[in-house]
């Protein structure tokens, strides 16, 4: 049962959104365990002799450790336990944008250039394995996304939202797997010809409506979905309606979703043209008999097929 509220401001002060601290102490140790390990592959990388530049580092210290410390403990990491729109901003944050901005640091090719011997062949084998196919697939990205975010519209939202330990793997977990969906996209750890690039992109348009499907649900429902009451000890005057906050919770949801597919969608057109221009380049220098050759193949496999 929804009790009335005074009609009035129903969204946080900017005060409010720029000033509220949380610490988090999950958050921190992540910080600056990947801090500790990026500086180290600097380190190692220049004491073999080798460079690293200053962007990418600026790119993965400010924007990505910087956003995640931003939504760890400011306004959306205080009251992603008392404000359902707070929760899923968080998560949709940690899933696509924390990963993206943490990408620009290249930490896969940094990490090549530091590993040698057998860890690199461990790092080698495991961004090839089967589990790394599957998660840096185009396919998997937009059904884990759908999948993740239709939790929003069950009890179970509420559920993970009410529980502490749950917000330990929120904040562990998320960026990580959003980590493993990225990285195969920016820093080319899978090489994939023209045409799969072109599926990509095909499917990162697909995403981008399957994203906002339970977006919209939350925010054309006239009833709160997660069956969940009032959970802060205190209102302040500001604080949403359970129905509201559930409205502007789909807003959010749908606007970072959107928002957040353009720079993948950007970043895999200059992929694709790239990759088109040197294929074209190969196959321009082959020979007359190698071209004839490389077409009785293709040819020779349709037949069997």
């Amino acid at each position: 049962m929804f009790r009335p509220r005074r009609l009035g401001l129903l969204t946080p002060p900017v005060t409010t959104l720029l000033f509220t601290f949380r610490l988090d102490p999950v958050a921190l140790v992540a910080i600056v365990v990947a801090l500790a390990l990026y500086v180290a592959g600097i380190v190692r990388v220049v004491r073999s002799g080798g460079h690293w530049k200053i962007l990418p580092t600026l790119g993965f210290v400010l924007l990505g450790l910087g956003s995640y410390a931003v939504i760890s403990f400011g306004f959306l990491g205080a009251y992603s336990h008392d404000l359902r729109f707070a929760f899923t901003t968080r998560i949709a944050l940690l899933l696509f944008v924390v990963p993206a901005l943490l990408a620009l640091g290249r930490p896969v090719h940094l990490a090549r250039m530091a590993l040698s011997t057998a860890p690199l062949a461990i790092l080698e084998a495991f961004f090839t394995s089967r589990f790394m196919k599957v998660v840096g697939s185009a396919i998997f990205s937009p059904l884990f996304a759908l999948a993740a975010f239709a939790i929003f519209l069950t009890p179970v939202a509420f559920f993970l939202r009410d529980n502490s330990w749950s917000e330990w793997i929120i904040t562990l977990l998320v960026p990580l797997v959003g980590l493993l969906m990225i990285l195969p996209v920016f820093d080319n750890t899978l090489h994939h010809t023209s045409l799969y690039i072109t599926a990509e992109f095909m499917l990162a348009f697909v995403e981008l409506i399957l994203d906002a499907i339970p977006a919209i649900v939350l925010r054309i429902t006239p009833h709160v979905l997660d069956q969940g009451h009032a959970v802060a000890s205190f209102l302040p005057g500001w604080f949403p309606s359970q129905l509201r906050d559930q409205q502007l919770s789909g807003d959010l949801l749908w606007l970072i979703a959107e928002v957040a597919d353009i720079p993948v969608l950007i970043y895999l057109f200059i992929r694709w043209n790239r990759t088109d221009r040197s294929e074209a380049k190969v196959l321009d220098e082959l020979s007359d008999e190698e071209m004839e050759r490389l077409t009785q193949e293709h040819l020779r496999g349709f037949a069997r097929d």
